[in-house]
């Protein structure tokens, strides 16, 4: 796409390539949606796509309840995505596991989504569980000749998720709960895997992953509430969360 570019750049008259549409791949928390995000502005920056936006839909924002609704609901969502990339999470919800009646119109939301994907005005990126997603890949024949980018996203590790712990706290935004907040020095990377490794079973990692530490945050602030006197004035000691907080908050999550 870069050399694309720059072939025009250059005065050369090249054929238009195909948009990029992609099938994200993995359980939740895995950073599907993030990398969206990311790759949108990658996109907007490089010159492929007019705009950086992002449109996150699923099942609910596409498919109507009677006959009729469905195709103008996913074109209106079409059209707001055009110029950018149009993200359908959870894109086997579409495609029910068994047909019990004929008034599911999710496959009639994807035939929407397949007929402007040629057109070069979006790009599009199918996200959801790897199983399941076999539903959508197989629902319809123009899926593999349109969507020819997989990538598939891996499960995180307790070093992995506790070094995303770090990473959240260093960067974190004024609209955050825990903005203002801080790790205590005793809340290494080394110390956190740890602890999560102990707390959780591999099967709770695998199905929260990212989300995992978003709650444990959240958990950890709670518990440095109550462990806290109300008398307490030490700034430091109010704005700390410690290893002692975390462990509580993991221990909340997996009651």
């Amino acid at each position: 796409m870069l050399l694309d570019e720059k072939r025009r750049s250059l005065g050369l008259h090249v054929g238009r390539r195909r948009p990029p549409h992609m099938a994200f791949l993995g359980n939740p928390g895995t950073g599907k949606t993030m990398v969206a995000r990311i790759l949108g502005k990658l996109l907007h920056t490089v010159g492929i796509l007019p705009t950086d936006k992002v449109t996150e839909v699923q099942r609910t924002d596409l498919v109507g309840e009677f006959v009729g609704h469905t195709g103008p609901k996913t074109r209106r969502k079409i059209k707001e995505a055009e110029g950018g990339i149009l993200f359908v999470d959870e894109a086997y919800r579409l495609i029910p596991m068994q047909k019990s009646d004929d008034k599911d119109y999710g496959l009639e939301a994807l035939e929407e989504i397949m007929s402007v994907m040629d057109s070069g005005k979006i790009v599009v990126i199918f996200a959801g569980y790897s199983k399941p997603m076999k539903r959508v890949i197989t629902s319809n024949e123009g899926f593999c000749r349109r969507v020819t980018k997989f990538f598939q996203f891996n499960d995180f590790n307790s070093e992995e998720l506790a070094q995303i712990l770090h990473t959240k706290m260093n960067n974190l935004a004024e609209d955050s709960l825990l903005y203002g907040f801080k790790l205590h020095t005793d809340c290494s990377i080394k110390s956190l895997a740890a602890l999560i490794e102990r707390e959780t079973t591999e099967k709770q990692r695998q199905e929260t992953n990212g989300g995992l530490v978003d709650t444990m945050l959240v958990n950890a602030r709670e518990n440095l509430d109550l462990r806290l006197s109300f008398d307490c004035v030490d700034t430091e000691e109010l704005l700390t969360i410690t290893l002692v907080d975390l462990e509580a908050g993991l221990q909340l999550l997996t009651q």
